[in-house]
């Protein structure tokens, strides 16, 4: 699970616009990168002060295929482009 709160402008597009794109890029993972069990990209609808701007849910077969997502080359890429978006970033890894 990731959560992210975004920069209200940044590479020249708004908030809303930069958590479109990112949803877009990736939903596109799962045909690409083996391993995906399912994946699911939300953005927050109530706007309360407290909220992150965007969710990232996903699920993979085991570790190694995680591992395998984290150094795809169209992950990374995805990645680059939340880092220059982003303000704050959290984590979390578990086992089901």
């Amino acid at each position: 699970m990731v959560l992210w709160k975004l920069k209200e402008q940044a590479e020249g597009r708004s908030k809303v616009e930069n958590a479109k794109m990112i949803k877009v890029q990736l939903e596109a993972l799962p045909g690409l990168v083996p391993g995906i069990r399912r994946l699911d990209v939300g953005a927050d609808v109530l706007k309360d002060g407290s909220s992150w701007d965007l969710c990232l849910i996903a699920e993979f077969d085991d570790l190694e295929a995680l591992k395998r997502y984290q150094d795809h080359p169209e992950h990374k890429r995805v990645a680059e482009l939340v880092v220059r978006v982003r303000d704050q970033r959290a984590v979390v890894d578990y086992m089901v």
